[in-house]
Parts: C-alpha cells; sequence; structure tokens
C-alpha cells in the first residue's frame, strides 16, 4: 500500500519516543495526561499541580512521544503497568474492571506467571494532534480513513507509535502478554498492520464500549507486516538510545 516509502525515516522526520525514565520525563507524562484526562474529556478530577496519577504508576513503564524537530512540542504518551508481584496490590487494572466480564476459558491473567505480563493504558493524545473533526472530546482512535486509500495512502503515526514504543518498553522487560482494553474495532485496524489483538471476554462500559484483549509480544513483532518493520524498526532503537543515554533528555 506504501510502496518505497519508509515509514520509519517518516516517522523520525516528524516524531521522538522517549521513556519516561527519568523524574522529568515522568512529569511530562503527568501533564500530557492531566491535559487530556482531567481537562478535555473530565475522565478524571482536575488536581491542583496539574498531574494525573495513580497507585499503578509506581510499577509502571511510561511511554513519551514528541516532535522531533524544534520547538519538539509534546505530542502524547501511553504506560505498561507491570505485575511484578504476586497478591491484591499489584493487581492489573483490567483485572478489576473486567473480574467478571473475561472469559477465563481463553485466558486466566491470574494463573500467568506475574512477571510475564503487563497492560498497556492511559493512552493520552494532546488536542492539537486529534486531528480529525469531533475527536477533540474523544481519546484518539484509529479509522479507515486514517490509512488512506491505494492511490492517497497515509498513516496514523501517532497512536501506532505509541503502541509500538509501548511494544519495545515490553520486549525490554520480558514481558510475554499484553493486556489492554480496546475500543471493539481496534482488533479490525490493528490487523492492517499485522497486530493480532485477541478479545478474552464480553465488552464492559468504561469510557465508552471496551473490550478485554490481548496481544502476545513475540507475536506483535514477528507479525507486523513487511512496509511496517522500518517504524518498529527505528521506534525500537529510540527506545534501546534512551537507556544508554546517562543524561536525561530535555524536554519541551
Amino acid at each position: 500500500m506504501f510502496g518505497p516509502f519508509n515509514l520509519g525515516e517518516g516517522f523520525k522526520k516528524y516524531f521522538e519516543i522517549l521513556p519516561a525514565i527519568h523524574d522529568e520525563t515522568r512529569q511530562a507524562v503527568y501533564r500530557i495526561r492531566h491535559e487530556v484526562y482531567c481537562e478535555e474529556l473530565q475522565y478524571e478530577p482536575v488536581r491542583p499541580d496539574r498531574l494525573e496519577h495513580d497507585e499503578y504508576d509506581q510499577h509502571s513503564q511510561h511511554c513519551l512521544m514528541r516532535q522531533s524537530s524544534p520547538p519538539s512540542d509534546l505530542v502524547g504518551c501511553t504506560r505498561l503497568v507491570l505485575a511484578r508481584r504476586s497478591g491484591q496490590d499489584c493487581i492489573l487494572p483490567f483485572e478489576k474492571l473486567c473480574e467478571t466480564s473475561i472469559n477465563r476459558r481463553i485466558v486466566d491473567p491470574s494463573n500467568l506467571p506475574r512477571e510475564s505480563i503487563a497492560e498497556v493504558s492511559r493512552l493520552a493524545v494532546r488536542n492539537p494532534y486529534r486531528r480529525r473533526k469531533g475527536d477533540a472530546k474523544r481519546e484518539i482512535v484509529i479509522n479507515q480513513e486514517d490509512f488512506g486509500s491505494k492511490d492517497m495512502p497515509r498513516f496514523p503515526y501517532i497512536p501506532v507509535g505509541l503502541y509500538l514504543g509501548t511494544v519495545a518498553l515490553a520486549k525490554r522487560q520480558g514481558i510475554e502478554t499484553l493486556f489492554v482494553l480496546t475500543e471493539p474495532r481496534l482488533a479490525e485496524h490493528f490487523a492492517k498492520i499485522g497486530v493480532k489483538i485477541h478479545p478474552i471476554g464480553a465488552p464492559i462500559q468504561h469510557r465508552g464500549t471496551r473490550l478485554p484483549s490481548m496481544m502476545k509480544v513475540d507475536e506483535i513483532i514477528k507479525g507486523l507486516r513487511m512496509f511496517i518493520r522500518p517504524l518498529w524498526r527505528t521506534i525500537n532503537e529510540q527506545v534501546d538510545s534512551a537507556y544508554t543515554t546517562d543524561r536525561p533528555r530535555e524536554i519541551a
């Protein structure tokens, strides 16, 4: 569909993925989440310090996206919630929300090694980058139109980039299985790039209709379509590079 166009080079031209591994970058993540989740979408109460965070952030890895060229505006973020210990204090968010809706004949998260699972959550994209009409009052989503047509192809760099950034974090952490609460049609759209999202239960109402779903990290990486692989390599290299740099990255 994209012919000779290299999605990795296209991504680098406009965006950069940063793991939020320093206080400065984590604060930037919390500010974006407050702007989107508290001030715009009103999913959470407004806080005096304008930082949105919760108890899961203590055992989470965070992913930040910004523009790659000046003024290097912040674009969005997501997080990877880890479940390193057993017990109620380290249960993943979706395990609480979907306690009665998970089909445990498909998978029972409580029976999986806790160090091998994680949840993707808190995807937040700032208003100027939720470009479609009507998207300003909702979370960013992926639609058919985001992939354009055969004659005029385009690509949803921001949501896909954030998800792939989180997959890169999961790979570094040795995570095998990712869980996510998704819009029902996300699996269909992600199938276009070779990512298999497996529903594991009945939909619930949580900020709209959400479907508990599962992804396998190795399956994602191996299954990416050829035109997506340059994008994956670029994002994975950006994540790896951040961990080999001793000093914090400057944040706009």
